[in-house]
Order: structure tokens, then sequence, then C-alpha cells
């Protein structure tokens, strides 16, 4: 297995802009109550009491399509991963409005959580929107890459799914001949129109929006994990 620790560090702000009363607030009183623990072994009963299935968001934004599958999947429990300040703060106003009981948000690097759950116990994963990393020296920073990929199907079932979305040509690129290279994940698109529309149960997000405004497109991967 490769080393997933190859990208561990966190590149870029915490922190944007000041936080509001409000979103203080938030962050003193909610984020403590949903907080995925420091330490110790992860699994649904440490995390939601009950046996659920679990589904785990890397680097979940503001948090709309984290909050859009919990919404829908309220049966589930939904691991949320983000380094950034200003993105937990959005997050944790879905869950407050929405009245969201089977989340919880880890605001540091994902792979430390994910490392962190049985193997095989994962129905989903999603990584929506990554950093690119466009220059060929920052390549190895790229979640897509063999290290955390390992890990990642290590944690997921067999015919457990992972989704990927971007809208940098680049990494479209680069996750499709890394993902190419692998035997532990099956595309699931059989023509090009497959990886173009955004399924059905996909919550679009600001970020998504945005980027058709400006003019990008934005692709839809979906890999299933094979079986050993």
């Amino acid at each position: 297995m490769n080393d997933p620790t190859t990208i561990r560090r966190l590149y870029g702000r915490r922190q944007g802009h000041k936080l509001r009363l409000g979103q203080s607030a938030l962050v003193e009183e909610l984020l403590p109550r949903i907080s995925v623990p420091e330490t110790g072994a992860l699994d649904p009963h440490t995390l939601f009491g009950d046996d659920r299935p679990l589904q785990v968001e890397i680097g979940f934004g503001a948090g709309e399509h984290l909050a859009g599958q919990a919404s829908a999947n309220p049966d589930t429990g939904f691991i949320g991963c983000e380094p950034f300040l200003n993105g937990v703060v959005g997050a944790l106003g879905h869950v407050r409005d929405g009245d969201l009981t089977n989340v919880r948000i880890h605001m540091g690097d994902a792979l430390e959580v994910v490392e962190r759950l049985p193997d095989a116990s994962l129905d989903r994963l999603y990584l929506l929107h990554p950093d690119p990393w466009r220059k060929a020296r920052h390549a190895k920073r790229r979640m897509i890459n063999h290290g955390p990929l390992d890990l990642i199907a290590s944690k997921l079932k067999t015919g457990g799914m992972f989704r990927l979305g971007t809208d940098d040509p680049t990494y479209c690129r680069w996750s499709m001949m890394i993902m190419n290279a692998r035997r532990d994940f099956v595309w699931q698109a059989r023509n090009p129109q497959d990886f173009l529309n955004r399924p059905d149960d996909w919550p679009e997000t600001r970020y998504e929006r945005k980027a058709r405004r400006q003019g990008r497109e934005v692709w839809y991967f979906e890999y299933v994990k094979a079986e050993s």
C-alpha cells in the first residue's frame, strides 16, 4: 500500500473573513456537540449510538452537499471533514437550520478520520471539487493519488461508491489517468453524458453554480469499489 501521508500537510488559509457573533456562537456551542472525537477508533456506535450506514465527505466547502445528503438520508450517518473554519461555520448553519442529527464534523485532516474507521465500513465517500494543484510540481498534493486512494478503497464496502466532482480540466485529466490505472474501482460511466450530467441525488453547491456562470464545465465521476 502506498503511504497516504504523502499529502498530510494542509496548505492554504485555515480561516478567511472574520466570524460574526452568531457564527462564533455556532463554533463555540454546536461544533463541540457534533465534532468527531479526537482520538480512538471510530464506528457508527461511537459516533451515532447505533449500527447505521456511514458516508464521508472530504472537503465539504460550505456544507450544502453534506447537508443535502444528510437531510435526504436521515438514517445514514455522515462525517464531514473540512480544514477551513469558514466552511465549517457554513456547515454548522445548515445542521442547525435543518435540525440534522446525523452529521458529525471534523475540522482538520480528513485522512486522519478515515484511517480510524473500520475497513469495509463506508457506503459512500465524496470528494467534490478538491484543490486541483495545477502546477506539475504540486501533483503529489492532490487527493487523487494512489496513497489516499488505497486508504479510501480499504474503507469502502464492496459495492460502495466513491464520487468525485471537479471543474478543473487538469484535475479531470489527472483523475482519469490515476483512476483508470486502478483495478479496485469500476467507473460507472457508459457514455460522455454520464459524467457531464449531475446525478439526481447529488445536491448542487454554490461552487458548482458559480463555475457554470463563469463558463466552466463540471465533471461528475462515480466509481464503485470492486470485489477484492
